[in-house]
């Protein structure tokens, strides 16, 4: 594989935007997680199909649209969603969970309705549903290689804050940490995230990259940072085993990415159980 990404450009792209990919989805994935959000990612995800299905019915019925690259408008619409998900979150104060299924439902509804405008699935659709190694472009890496910059400077600025806001909410609000817009930043900044996965990892299947590692590194991690750590570990693992496969077996790489962080999970609690009856074993051992 190592010969054809030296010589195929759509597998350079595809092999690097994993990559960064591998360490952007799993960082923000532990914020996340630890904030008890996991379901933001799929509802954004859902949002971005809205956005990916608007581009590709614009780019059959007018003309002007056809060259316009349906990434965008699918950046456009999962940060459109984090917004709205943050006002709703306002409007339903007792009942903020409320917002999630509000704007998934949203996302699929008008994804159902481009995409039967635009007479059913194309190929162009279900390699953003499922990602695909051959799709993804020299332009694409761009996008992701930027908004992991964005990223990158994101925690550098906010990581204090963040880390407050994730344990304790209210003592960040009484402290005075302007909480409201931080946390819309970082609404703002994982809808770019799934927004640039979903070539790689797909649209359906994107927050599982966010979600599953940090689920792996939390079972062995010893604190917040070597969560972040073991996170990124995970989800690069997860990304070169899962393209390496759909590479020499002809899948579609969220698939197989997503079922590799399913078998580094199980693999990491099978071990952890396995440490702690050793551990069990040789106290007892000890007491007799």
């Amino acid at each position: 594989m190592i010969e054809a990404i030296l010589n195929y450009e759509f597998l350079q792209n595809a092999f690097f935007s994993g990559l960064i990919i591998g360490i952007i989805a799993p960082l923000l994935g532990v914020f996340i997680v630890v904030r008890r959000l996991s379901l933001i990612a799929d509802a954004l995800s859902h949002v971005t199909l809205a956005g990916i299905a608007g581009s590709l019915y614009l780019s059959q019925s007018v003309a002007a649209f056809a060259l316009l690259n349906p990434i965008y408008l699918g950046i456009v619409a999962s940060v459109s969603g984090s917004i709205l998900i943050e006002r709703l979150r306002r409007v339903y104060k007792h009942y903020e969970e409320l917002a999630i299924p509000i704007i998934m439902s949203g996302g699929i509804g008008i994804s159902a309705i481009f995409i039967s405008l635009a007479s059913g699935f194309s190929t162009d659709l279900m390699s953003y549903l499922f990602g695909s190694v051959s799709a993804v472009s020299r332009q694409d890496l761009y996008v992701v290689l930027a908004i992991a910059i964005i990223v990158v400077l994101f925690l550098r600025l906010f990581f204090k804050e963040l880390f407050v806001l994730s344990f304790d909410e209210e003592y960040a609000k009484a402290s005075g940490l302007p909480a409201k817009w931080v946390h819309l930043l970082f609404m703002v900044v994982v809808a770019l995230v799934i927004a640039a996965s979903m070539r790689i990892v797909g649209i359906l299947l994107v927050s599982s990259l966010m979600t599953l590692p940090v689920a792996a590194a939390m079972r062995i991690a010893r604190g917040f940072k070597e969560a972040i750590i073991y996170s990124i570990i995970f989800g690069e693992l997860a990304v070169i085993i899962g393209l390496v496969s759909a590479f020499y077996l002809n899948l579609a790489p969220g698939g197989t990415i997503v079922v590799t962080s399913i078998f580094i999970l199980l693999i990491v609690i099978m071990l952890k159980k396995l440490t702690l009856k050793m551990a069990t074993k040789s106290k007892g051992e000890e007491v007799l």
